[in-house]
């Protein structure tokens, strides 16, 4: 009788010691999820503000950017001129103030600050997924990485790039350009009742374009990152006592030579899409191949790469504010040591 006692004891302690053992693991798991998600959130911050940051910057030139490449017939006598940025910008700053050189900024950051959140949490995510093991951390994983989160983030927060660009084409002074209205009067274009896919024309170069600078982005800045650690340049690049924290003069060379490679990479496939993203204003609508060779008609190759120099100086500190900020806001935000 007394073994039998000692028998069920047995078995209610081991069920106490299974129940428990069940409710720590539920407690581990949902402590871990809590953890990433967490994580998760104050990456996507740390990306949004990072990306605000960098477009708040360069706000005027993007402005002027887009006058040249959409050939605005007030701006077309700027666009071939070396000195042509500075002449843009002073006619937009007597003529309109200088608000003008930041009309469409407000959209801007609107779309930015989600688009540039999704897109550094994708490429952390997408790298833990992909790059598994030494012989998975190569240039075409990351590339892949890069290249994916940048179609997500494009995907997700396009239609507030559209507002943006429309935004930023208008130049006339009696034309009150709220980006509702710009939304409302993209939706119903192309007749009919409206439609939700009014909101994403120019996806498709869009989508292409992305594909390489975003890529070409990553890739450029993670391989300057690390030949920067390397011993070689770690005494002049390296922050004291750190082995891995770039100086900041260091962390910002690495995004100006990634915001210029990647530039150059998708330049051609950019001022496709900003043509016709504008083109139903213009009255030129079209698909990608015919706006192509109108291009081709127009300037020759030399179309293709009108208002390079600005993408230059423009991207340059962009990208390097861009990849700068989100440095420091994940060390802000205990993201990294």
């Amino acid at each position: 009788m007394s073994d039998t006692g000692a028998s069920c004891s047995l078995v209610k302690n081991s069920s106490k010691v299974i129940t428990n053992s069940h409710g720590d693991n539920h407690e581990l798991e949902s402590s871990k999820y809590s953890r990433n998600r967490d994580f998760d959130w104050r990456n996507g911050v740390a990306g949004g503000v990072a990306g605000c940051a960098a477009k708040t910057i360069v706000a005027p030139l993007e402005r002027i950017k887009i006058l040249f490449q959409t050939s605005n017939p007030h701006f077309l006598r700027y666009s071939t001129r070396w000195n042509g940025l500075i002449d843009a910008a002073s006619h937009i700053r007597t003529s309109h103030g200088i608000p003008a050189l930041f009309k469409g900024h407000s959209a801007s950051l609107i779309r930015v600050f989600p688009y540039a959140g999704i897109n550094f949490l994708a490429y952390e995510q997408l790298q833990r997924a992909v790059i598994i093991s030494p012989e998975t951390d190569t240039p075409f994983h990351r590339f892949l990485c890069g290249s994916t989160a940048g179609a997500i983030s494009t995907i997700i927060t396009y239609p507030l790039e559209l507002i943006r660009i429309r935004l930023a084409f208008e130049t006339k002074p009696s034309k009150r350009s709220f980006w509702f209205r710009i939304a409302r009067q993209i939706y119903l274009e192309r007749g009919g009742k409206g439609s939700i896919f009014n909101l994403y024309q120019g996806i498709g170069p869009t989508m292409l374009g992305i594909l390489p600078y975003a890529g070409t982005s990553f890739v450029t800045h993670d391989f300057m990152r690390d030949q920067l650690r390397s011993p070689f340049f770690a005494p002049y690049t390296l922050e004291k006592g750190s082995s891995t924290r770039l100086t900041a003069v260091a962390q910002l060379g690495c995004g100006a030579i990634a915001g210029i490679v990647a530039q150059t990479v998708a330049y051609p496939i950019d001022i496709l899409r900003r043509r016709m993203q504008v083109g139903s204003v213009v009255g030129s609508s079209s698909g990608i191949s015919e706006t192509a060779r109108r291009v081709m008609r127009e300037k020759g190759v030399r179309g293709f790469y009108v208002g390079l120099t600005i993408g230059y100086v423009k991207m340059a500190p962009m990208v390097a504010m861009s990849f700068y900020v989100y440095d420091r806001m994940k060390r802000l935000l205990g993201l990294i040591e």
